[in-house]
């Protein structure tokens, strides 16, 4: 299987990345294949612009996007990684998922709505806050995030929804052991999904 591992944090030590990194270690070790896209060191641009709206005059994808386009296009799953600012994912992986999963690629507009282009694919979301879960629940901001980057986005692209994991109470330099057991939950999730990763040793 490929899995494109979709991560968006401005540090490249951070606790993302380190996730990110974790998922990608496991299915790897499993003989699968991860596709690492890290929007900030790519520094992808997450502005839409005007020829890139569907239904304007001459439309079509931007040369960047279609790029990505053909490096996902046999991706099975798509893991999307990334903390909670204003309890929302930052700009630059909302930027990407519209330029990106967006008609032609994840979905093709019809009379009738649209229809998804991505049936057969998975989906499978891990985020972050300093905040914990249940404050984010007792908020509404979790179930806000669920419906729309998870449910909506999944049904729109046809993706089958496998799971949101969520880290909360995340403070900038956590300690390593603490992030060590966050990587064992990353992996668990894997397990769970995936089957058993070796032991390495």
């Amino acid at each position: 299987m490929k899995h494109a591992v979709i991560f968006a944090h401005p540090n490249a030590h951070s606790f993302t990345a380190a996730m990110a990194e974790g998922y990608a270690g496991a299915v790897e070790a499993l003989g699968h294949t991860a596709l690492r896209r890290d929007l900030y060191r790519m520094d992808f641009d997450p502005r839409l612009k005007s020829t890139e709206l569907p239904f304007a005059e001459n439309w079509q994808a931007a040369p960047d996007a279609i790029a990505e386009r053909e490096l996902l296009k046999d991706a099975d799953v798509f893991v999307l990684f990334y903390p909670l600012w204003l309890n929302s994912p930052p700009a630059i992986l909302k930027g990407y998922l519209e330029r990106v999963f967006g008609v032609g690629f994840a979905y093709r507009g019809t009379s009738q709505g649209t229809t998804p282009l991505l049936k057969g694919r998975q989906l499978l979301s891990f985020s972050s806050s300093g905040a914990p879960l249940y404050w984010l629940q007792q908020t509404g901001a979790f179930e806000a995030i669920r419906t729309l980057f998870d449910s909506y986005f999944a049904e729109l692209c046809g993706l089958a929804l496998l799971d949101h994991v969520h880290f909360g109470g995340i403070v900038p330099g956590a300690r390593e052991d603490f992030v060590a057991a966050r990587q064992d939950d990353v992996r668990n999730t894997v397990k769970k999904h995936f089957g058993a990763i070796p032991d390495a040793r």
